[in-house]
Parts: C-alpha cells; structure tokens; sequence
C-alpha cells in the first residue's frame, strides 16, 4: 500500500510547482525570440540555409505568432486577467506577424546579403542594343525592387522607351518584339518557349510560369544566367547550344510574370532547371561595353497617380566605339 506523503513533503512541492508554472509562462515569448534570432542568423550566414530562413521568416514564424497571439486573448478573454508573461507573447505575436507582411513587410527590406562579399560576380554586356530605360537595378531596394528576393538580389528589368503607358495592347510598348541578344558567351542550360504573352497594362499574377519564354545560359563560372519575358514562339536558341555574345535569342514579349514588355535579367548560383523561382542564391551582376557605370540603377516613383521611371538609361556601345569616344 502506498504511503500518503508527509505533510512537509506536501509543503516542498506546492512552490516547486509554483516555480515551474511560473517559468512555463514565459515559453511562448521565449520561443518566438529564439525563433526569430535563429532565422536571422542563418539569414545572414548566406547559403542555401539563408535561403530557406528567410521565408521561414515570411510564414512559419508568423503562423506560430498567430498561434499565441489566439491563445493568449482567448486565455484573457476566459481568466479575465492579463499578467506579464501573456503580454510579452502578445508583443513578439504581433512581432512576428510582422514578418509575414510579404511583400509590404520584408519585400521592402534589402535581403542582406553584401556585394562586396558574394562571388563569383560576373560581368556581361547588355542584353539589347537600343537605348534601355532601368526600370529596377542596383544594390538595394530603394532602386531595385528585386533586391528583396533571394535569387534576384541583383536582378535588372529594363525597358524601351514608350513605357508605363497602361495600355492593353503590346504594340504601344516599345520594347515588344525588339530583338534580345546573349549577354555573354556560354552554353544554353534552358531554351523554354511556347508561353503566352500576357495582356499588358497590369499585373498578370502568372506564378505558374513566372520567368515565361525565358533562356537560361551557364557561364565559365558554373553559375546561370537567366534572361525573361521573351515573346512566343521566337525562341531562337536551344539547350546545349553554345551561343556567342552578342547572339539574338529571341524578341522582348510579355510573358510570365509581368505587367507590360521588359527584359528581365538575373545572375544565380544554383541549376534553375532544379532549385525554381525565388530559391537560390542571387549573385552580382554588372554590365559593360556601354555609356553607363557598370552597375545601373532603376527607381521607380508615383506623381500625381502617375508611375514615372527616374532609373538611368542605357545602351551597348561596343569596345571598339567607346575607345573611340575616349581618345
């Protein structure tokens, strides 16, 4: 037969559990910030793991915010009081919620990976030889709205001009159907054609085939240039090719992703024929052989419910012709 435990003994475990029941009501809060600070961490370690962190960031943390953000009014609601433990998980709830405002949240935050400590870069000409307006590019999202995303960190879409008409026809748009050339020599790693053009004027919302008509190169580096939004069924190079710079690959369309005819243009580590859209590792991209610093910058602004581009125009000039200009 059991023995009853002795009244001191009783006495002993009624504060341990009152410590204990204490401590537990401060595990919500406590794991938000652990979760919170071990993202950012390995946000800023770079990598593939950075990658995967960062979106972490966007939806399971909130998920688990919202998770304690419910319990915690419908505890309060039901106990009818509200002690410290329950207000600290209420502010880092919210705190994480706050993280899940993508993209009005951390689309607007740089992804904080360094220029000057990522590689390998790669230099190219630009992918047309028309004057060409930097819609977004550059270091930061101030003047690259791409910056935000992992594999775009240094991405670049640019257009001609007539531009930002709001017109649903293609042919208001300068840039369709100009000829894109290969801003480097290397192998074809991915000619995909066959998408439609999308109806310009507004967003198309494709994220069934973001990138559209899109060719991919691989460069000396092992590392892939992707460029987009190419018009169907002009497609002019296949997989396996070695193609010279300088080469047409196709016309600009509006296919994909898109709001109206651009070139899209981006630099990554990783296959993007296996890791997809927006996981990978965006790498430094620059331009040269051309009236422009080699990394241009693009901006966007809104004036009296008007979208104006304030980014730089550019356009390929060539070796010979910019010696030229220089003597």
């Amino acid at each position: 037969m059991q023995e009853e435990p002795f009244e001191s003994d009783k006495h002993d475990q009624q504060p341990a559990r009152s410590r204990l029941r204490r401590i537990l009501r401060w595990v919500p809060a406590a794991t938000i910030v652990l979760a919170v600070t071990l993202c950012w961490g390995v946000v800023l370690r770079g990598g593939m793991e950075g990658v995967a962190a960062w979106y972490l960031l966007m939806s399971p943390v909130p998920l688990l915010g919202l998770v304690f953000l419910a319990t915690v009014l419908v505890y309060a609601i039901w106990k009818r009081r509200f002690s410290r433990p329950m207000f600290a998980t209420l502010m880092m709830s919210l705190f994480a919620l706050g993280s899940a405002a993508w993209p009005l949240g951390l689309m607007s935050i740089t992804y904080p990976t360094s220029i000057d400590s990522t590689a390998p870069s790669t230099t190219v000409r630009l992918p047309a030889d028309v004057p060409l307006k930097v819609a977004w590019g550059g270091d930061n999202v101030a003047v690259n709205m791409h910056a935000a995303t992992p594999d775009q960190r240094w991405a670049y879409d640019l257009l001609v001009e007539s531009y930002l008409t709001d017109s649903e026809n293609l042919e208001d748009y300068g840039c369709y159907g100009i000829p894109v050339v290969a801003p480097v020599t290397g192998r074809v790693a991915i000619a995909h054609d066959g998408e439609p053009d999308m109806k310009p004027g507004r967003s198309s919302m494709n994220f069934k085939a973001p990138l559209g008509n899109h060719v991919v190169i691989e460069l000396a580096t092992k590392t892939y240039l992707i460029i987009a939004h190419l018009k169907p069924n002009n497609v002019t190079v296949v997989a396996g090719q070695e193609v010279e710079e300088g080469q047409v690959i196709g016309q600009c369309g509006n296919s994909g992703n898109t709001s109206e005819p651009h070139i899209h243009i981006h630099h990554q580590r990783q296959d993007p024929a296996v890791f997809p859209v927006l996981f990978a590792e965006g790498l430094p991209l620059y331009f040269r052989d051309h009236d422009g610093p080699p990394m241009p910058e693009g901006g966007l602004k809104e004036e009296d419910g008007q979208i104006i581009a304030t980014g730089m125009v550019v356009q390929h000039r060539g070796k010979n012709e910019l010696r030229t200009q220089g003597q």
